[in-house]
């Protein structure tokens, strides 16, 4: 199978569903927002994460695959035949378990913090702010259009990534710097 094909060349892509449509769709331009959010949390891996967060990590990427191709298919047949790309209520606790539970183990926050620390501290703020961003765009969807887990999942997984940032920084010694 060749890495390019061409079908793209006209401006155009085709939906899970076979639905041909521009590539300025909004549904393309938010699976393309959840794939950047994919790429962000990678370069955070890549700088560096302790063991037990990177667990974390890894899965959150095998989910944001699972979001994407769910964005992909507005008549939510993929579901049916792959697995691997359901994402329910069980997913979206499994991020609030891993948000207490590194949140738990930092100081309190008093207000806000700049962004920043270490550097895979930081990346992990790039990678919330692109995560806020996917949220928006899948908002923009319109409610009835996405699976409401999906936005859930999006929504935590962005307290998710400060925690993880705030978490990396603190076991670095990377001091958070007060708004």
């Amino acid at each position: 199978m060749r890495l390019y094909t061409g079908v793209g060349d006209r401006g155009t892509t085709a939906l899970f569903d076979g639905t041909t449509v521009p590539k300025d769709d909004p549904r393309v331009a938010v699976y393309g927002d959840v794939d950047e959010l994919n790429a962000t949390v990678g370069v955070a891996r890549a700088a560096g994460l302790p063991d037990d967060l990177d667990e974390m990590v890894v899965a959150v990427q095998r989910d944001l695959f699972a979001i994407g191709s769910r964005l992909a298919d507005p008549r939510s047949r993929i579901s049916a035949r792959v697995t691997k790309a359901r994402i329910g209520q069980s997913d979206v606790e499994r991020l609030e378990a891993w948000i207490d539970r590194v949140d738990g183990a930092l100081p309190p926050l008093r207000s806000f913090i700049l962004p920043g620390g270490s550097p895979t501290g930081a990346a992990l703020h790039q990678a919330r702010t692109v995560c806020r961003r996917a949220e928006r765009r899948i908002v923009g969807l319109g409610l009835e259009a996405v699976e409401p887990e999906i936005l859930r999942y999006v929504n935590r997984l962005s307290d998710l990534l400060f925690a993880l940032a705030r978490a990396v920084n603190h076991r670095s010694g990377a001091a958070e710097i007060e708004w």
